[in-house]
Order: structure tokens, then C-alpha cells, then sequence
């Protein structure tokens, strides 16, 4: 079966382990670690330590663009993380070939991608949709995600904060929430107020759609289906 129901909150873009055990402690069920080029990108190593720290039951999430699908394995493996999420453009196959060797595949994709619709093909449990500029805090028109997703398969990204993820929850009624810039103090540095007030405002709006507002159930691996 699909994973079970509930909102997954997602914090993305951490880069030390002060952010990775106060996103936890404020309530995130997963934390992505970004190996793209970008301000918030870590060394494989780096994240290693971190993951070592961490309590069971987050799910840990490597974040790649456009990487050689063996090289995505052998960091995903090899560092002990529980998904890979390629955030480029990679081709089904490719895509296919990281699925089949991590426990989980997320496929992201810009709003609007003709493929959006299609996890299947690219071994994905979960498409995550986001701006066409990823990282930028930039929202994207929602309804370009409305219909097009089974929803419980749907992770929502791009420009959320506290001001607005309620409004995305009510709208699009996602599996789950992805947030990084819109929870910074400054670029790959969280900001605990804010991070707060995200997880509470993300929770909220689960329950009064009568969601469970927490996972249930979620990293039970031998229960996931792609």
C-alpha cells in the first residue's frame, strides 16, 4: 500500500546540526540535505555526522540536480539516507535507476511539467512540485498542481512560510509541506521563531481539513509501494 496518511512537514536546505535537531524537536517529520550546487549545498561527510545525531523516525532526505544516478546511490547508501529527491532534469530511466537501488525516491518538478502527473515512470513515491526556480522563495500558481497530482502522493514546495502554507494546505490538500527559505534567518541558517510558527500554521490547517496532522506510520519501509 501507499504510505499511510498524514502531513509530512519537510525542512529543506540544512546545513548544521544545530538547524537538523531544532527543526526535529519543533515538530518536522523529514530534513533535506542539499548536494547541489547552491548556498546551502554539504559534503557528504558533513551530513554523515549530523545523521549520526539525529533520533529515529526522520526521514533524511538527499537533495541532487542533475548528478549521475550512480553517484546519487553511492551517497544515499553510503552516508546511510533514507531517500534521494532529484531536483533536475533527469529522464525516467535515470530516475528509475536510483529508485530501484535507495529506499525512496522523491522526483521534483517546476509547476506546470507535462510529467508531473506521471510518478510511475520515474520509480517515484512521491513528486514534489515547486517554482521554476528552485530555492528562491518564489511561489508558483497553485492551480497548476490542482487535479494534476494524486494528491497523497503530492509534496508542495516553493515560496511557503508561516504567512501561507495554510493557504496551500487548504487548497491543494497535499501529502506534504516542503520549506528552506522561507524559514531562514539568512541562507542555510533557520530561524527557530519562524520555523515554529511553520510547523504550528502546517498542523493547523491539517486538522481542520480532518487530516491526521501528524504521520502515521511513515518509515515503515517494508510497507512502502512505489
Amino acid at each position: 500500500m501507499l504510505l499511510d496518511d498524514g502531513l509530512l512537514i519537510k525542512v529543506c536546505g540544512i546545513t548544521n546540526e544545530s538547524d537538523a535537531l531544532l527543526a526535529v524537536g519543533l515538530g518536522a517529520d523529514a530534513l533535506g540535505f542539499v548536494f547541489a550546487p547552491s548556498v546551502r549545498q554539504m559534503a557528504p561527510k558533513a551530513v554523515e555526522r549530523i545523521l549520526d545525531r539525529l533520533p529515529s523516525g526522520v526521514l533524511t532526505v538527499g537533495v541532487f540536480r542533475d548528478e549521475a544516478p550512480k553517484r546519487v546511490v553511492e551517497i544515499v547508501n553510503g552516508i546511510g539516507l533514507q531517500a534521494a529527491q532529484l531536483h533536475g532534469s533527469e529522464t525516467p530511466a535515470e530516475a528509475s535507476y536510483v529508485a530501484e537501488r535507495v529506499p525512496m525516491l522523491l522526483k521534483a518538478f517546476p509547476a506546470g511539467h507535462p510529467d508531473v502527473g506521471e510518478p510511475e515512470r520515474y520509480g517515484a513515491t512521491f513528486v514534489l512540485v515547486d517554482g521554476a526556480s528552485p530555492g528562491s522563495g518564489q511561489v508558483f500558481d497553485w492551480r497548476l498542481a490542482e487535479g494534476v497530482v494524486d494528491p497523497r502522493r503530492l509534496l508542495v514546495a516553493g515560496g511557503l512560510g508561516p504567512g501561507n502554507v495554510a493557504a496551500a494546505i487548504a487548497r491543494l490538500r497535499p501529502r506534504g509541506v516542503d520549506v528552506a527559505s522561507g524559514v531562514e534567518r539568512e541562507p542555510g541558517r533557520k530561524d527557530p521563531a519562524l520555523l515554529q510558527a511553520f510547523v504550528a500554521e502546517a498542523r493547523r490547517a491539517a486538522a481542520a481539513l480532518g487530516q491526521p496532522a501528524e504521520p502515521d506510520g511513515l518509515f515503515d519501509w517494508e510497507e512502502v509501494e512505489q
